[in-house]
């Protein structure tokens, strides 16, 4: 009999992990994490040509955008806070639940026989509560171990990648032939499956399985870059869906293959500044960028800056959560990129109209050599004896 005070044994079953075991409700969470963000690009892949058909403008679309992002701004907070009492099941079913009726929404939107634009417009309700990541990110830290975690972390980056790899794939085929709504219909099918996985599968609770977000830096460019894509760089929704999926190619590389070698050699502030200062390149570079191959040659510096700071941010931000308030910080953290979203596109739309796409790279490159000078000003913390 194991006393009271004995540490936590984990067997094949626990209330934390249920049937499947602690790996495999990890491995589970990793596919719905990649469910879902398939069925993210798959609807970034039509949602600027179906805006397009519908007689709306960049700076229309922008302002959707916007709308987006200051719900999910406000939901992140309260969907952590959710997850945290009332655990990662529910959290992870109101997520798909959420997502179903946003892709309902976006196929009825696509009939021509009903209102586009109106529900187009109602499309950002269920919004608030699409935030699987943060969730995901909850369950991973709540059943790693402290040394397992980096990695367990970084996988979900791979996950980023192969979802956009294939949801940007299938939305541009898809639609190119069997028109926008067929996408749709596919993702609101894969959410209700999502759903019903995460009811049945996932753990009611995941807290104190084990002890212990990413603030993915989302610039006016690539919030942007949809409606870029199609104006500027001229593409169709099935080459825009290649191009991000080269995208997701290079990120799946550099989050697999360079990023945790070279966290394992570097310091985190090291790190830190070498993402910046990528920012800051690139920003350069995008200000002379002209077509979209000059993009593709851009790519690995933006990729590598994106990926060290998602690293950087979640190891950070891994030693300051306990577990009884993983979800709430990962929720808090989670409206970062709401954020960006909430003023990204109104002022992205505004600054494309009347300066064109080099803005994006002056801005890009001001604000983050900025931020990089306040980096290198910071004394270098002493080690303790």
């Amino acid at each position: 009999m194991q006393g009271a005070g004995a540490p936590r044994r984990r067997g094949p079953y626990s209330r934390e992990t249920g049937a499947l075991g602690r790996p495999g409700v990890i491995l589970l969470t990793y596919a719905l994490v990649t469910l879902g963000l398939t069925c993210l690009f798959m609807r970034f892949a039509i949602m600027p040509y179906l805006t397009r058909r519908l007689g709306l403008d960049s700076v229309a679309f922008g302002h959707l955008q916007t709308t987006f992002g200051a719900l999910q701004l406000l939901g992140g907070p309260v969907l952590g806070r959710f997850a945290d009492r009332r655990g990662a099941r529910a959290a992870f079913t109101l997520t798909f639940l959420a997502s179903s009726a946003f892709y309902l929404l976006l196929a009825a939107a696509c009939s021509p026989a009903l209102p586009g634009v109106a529900l187009l417009y109602a499309t950002p309700l269920p919004v608030a509560f699409m935030q699987g990541m943060p969730v995901a990110q909850m369950t991973i830290a709540d059943l790693s171990e402290p040394q397992e975690l980096p990695a367990a972390l970084g996988r979900l980056g791979l996950c980023f990648g192969v979802g956009m790899i294939f949801g940007s794939l299938l939305g541009g085929t898809l639609s190119a032939m069997c028109g926008m709504q067929c996408p749709a219909t596919v993702a609101l099918v894969a959410n209700l499956v999502g759903a019903v996985l995460s009811f049945t599968f996932i753990p009611v609770n995941t807290k104190g399985a084990s002890a212990h977000d990413r603030a993915v830096p989302a610039g006016l460019f690539m919030v942007m870059f949809p409606i870029v894509s199609m104006d500027f760089f001229q593409l169709d929704a099935a080459q825009a869906g290649y191009l991000m999926s080269f995208f997701g190619l290079l990120q799946m590389v550099i989050q697999g293959l360079v990023i945790g070698r070279l966290s394992r050699s570097f310091s985190e502030r090291v790190l830190l500044q070498a993402s910046v200062l990528g920012f800051v390149l690139v920003g350069l570079a995008m200000a002379l960028m002209s077509d979209v191959l000059h993009f593709c040659l851009l790519m690995p510096g933006l990729v590598f800056s994106l990926c060290a700071l998602n690293v950087v941010t979640d190891s950070m931000l891994t030693k300051a959560v306990s577990a009884a308030d993983t979800g709430t910080m990962l929720g808090l953290c989670a409206t970062v990129q709401p954020l960006t979203q909430t003023l990204g596109p109104t002022l992205g739309g505004l600054l494309y109209r009347s300066f064109g796409v080099p803005v994006f790279g002056h801005v890009q490159f001001a604000i983050n050599l900025l931020v990089l000078l306040v980096l290198w000003r910071q004394p270098v913390p002493r080690k303790k004896d």
